[in-house]
């Protein structure tokens, strides 16, 4: 890199980003989680070289934000001496309750350290890009359905045993599923996709293979002697619980998932809430996909007082929440690329309208739509004209319309006001939107 990596790329303890408040890292511990004592110790590291801003990703990261060429470094040499481990290389991703769970089908985790290897092996860690990515979900109360990923496997059950769905370029409902297979064979189609992608250079991902690429995929285990079933279509992935509140594992033991609003928290929170969670006898904090936490070890009974402690401090405790349905950068003043205030347009929205958020409002400070990539129902769009409103599309597409930045939670409302009016019996308010139209749905964004 020259001072710092590009946007797009991962920002490693070893590359930081520049973004619009300073300077990003991005930790993925080996563990997959810290003791309370570690988080708190992080979490004052980000205090002295940050902005004190922390975040936990849709993917399950832990970022450090406001860093500078100065104390990047400092940062990373704290870390160090910590003992975290970070992983390093193509992502293998698995759940957060992997190996624990005992819902699961399988522990992912055996196999996903085999993938790695073999990622290794086959000398694919530097020709592949840095947001390529394979998730190993062994199924269980927290799935990976909605993580994207170029290749994805997940177990199943079958008369022959456990096997594994590998499909590539999607989530757990678009992937598009390419073979059924045990777990050595389901590794190495792995690597056979990661090749073909390599060979299209670093900026190649799944989605970017060739019909005739993927019929030979799905026809590789023919020609190693595999006699297992190779389905066509789509995964079938469902809607994956959100990580929010009690989860049951083995024993009488439970873990307790709360969320960061918007994926962000300050620092001086993390902190008071990891010493509440220490005093009440948690072992292990996971991250978890979905930007919550996990709290593992406590007694059952301090559960109770954990929730509270942290809905006090603003985390989010329930998945019924209205933040939950609102996917927000920084913006500003935290960030200087940011033109709106999203953090405050996102809680009084939550506030106001929260009968209506049955779909995912997606709020960016500028067009690069840092928080939700993709497209969205409704996404408000901060811009040199103020807050722009975009239909069933990403930040970076045209408006439909404007208002001004610190008066577009009036727009929206006056959107909810059209969709309470206009909602039949029984029809969501993603479907009367879709229903209504951008057209009308600009028209009121703009009602005075």
């Amino acid at each position: 890199m020259n001072a710092f990596s590009r946007r797009g790329a991962c920002p490693a303890l070893s590359a930081p980003m520049q973004t619009g408040d300073g300077l990003l890292v991005r930790l993925n511990p080996v563990d997959g989680g810290f003791t309370a004592k570690l988080l708190i110790a992080l979490a004052e590291s980000a205090l002295r070289h940050g902005n004190g801003i922390m975040e936990v990703t849709a993917r399950g990261s832990l970022q450090i934000r406001g860093l500078t060429a100065q104390s990047a470094p400092l940062l990373a040499a704290e870390v160090d001496a910590l003992g975290i481990a970070v992983r390093t290389g193509v992502p293998v991703e698995t759940g957060p309750l992997a190996g624990i769970d005992p819902r699961e089908i399988a522990d992912p985790r055996p196999l996903a350290e085999r993938i790695r290897a073999a990622i290794e092996e086959a000398g694919l860690t530097q020709r592949l890009g840095p947001k390529v990515s394979v998730v190993v979900d062994g199924g269980g109360q927290l799935t990976l359905d909605a993580v994207t990923a170029d290749v994805r496997l997940l177990a199943v059950r079958s008369s022959a045993g456990i096997r594994w769905l590998v499909s590539v370029a999607g989530d757990g409902q678009s992937a598009r599923l390419l073979v059924v297979a045990e777990g050595d064979a389901a590794r190495d189609v792995t690597v056979a996709a990661l090749r073909m992608i390599a060979e299209k250079g670093r900026d190649a991902h799944a989605r970017g293979l060739s019909e005739r690429q993927l019929v030979s995929l799905a026809g590789w285990l023919s020609l190693t002697g595999s006699r297992e079933a190779r389905p066509s279509g789509r995964t079938e992935g469902g809607a994956s619980r959100k990580p929010i509140g009690l989860f049951p594992l083995a024993g009488h033991a439970v873990a307790l998932g709360i969320a960061l609003p918007y994926g962000s928290m300050p620092a001086q929170n993390m902190i008071a809430l990891a010493k509440s969670a220490l005093s009440l006898g948690t072992t292990e904090i996971r991250l978890a996909p979905g930007r919550a936490l996990l709290f593992l070890g406590q007694p059952p009974h301090a559960n109770q007082s954990l929730q509270d402690i942290a809905a006090a401090l603003g985390f989010v405790t329930s998945p019924t929440d209205p933040r939950t349905r609102i996917a927000a950068c920084p913006g500003t003043p935290a960030c200087a690329s940011g033109r709106i205030a999203t953090r405050d347009l996102a809680e009084t929205i939550a506030a106001e309208n929260a009968d209506i958020l049955d779909f995912t409002l997606h709020i960016s400070g500028c067009a690069k739509g840092c928080a939700h990539p993709g497209p969205a129902p409704l996404t408000i769009v901060g811009g040199e004209n103020g807050a722009g409103l975009v239909v069933n599309a990403t930040a970076r597409a045209l408006p439909a319309g404007y208002r001004p930045g610190y008066d577009a939670a009036r727009g929206i409302s006056r959107i909810a006001a059209m969709i309470s009016g206009a909602r039949f019996q029984g029809e969501t308010a993603a479907a009367c939107l879709t229903r209504l139209g951008p057209v009308a749905i600009a028209e009121a964004y703009r009602q005075e």
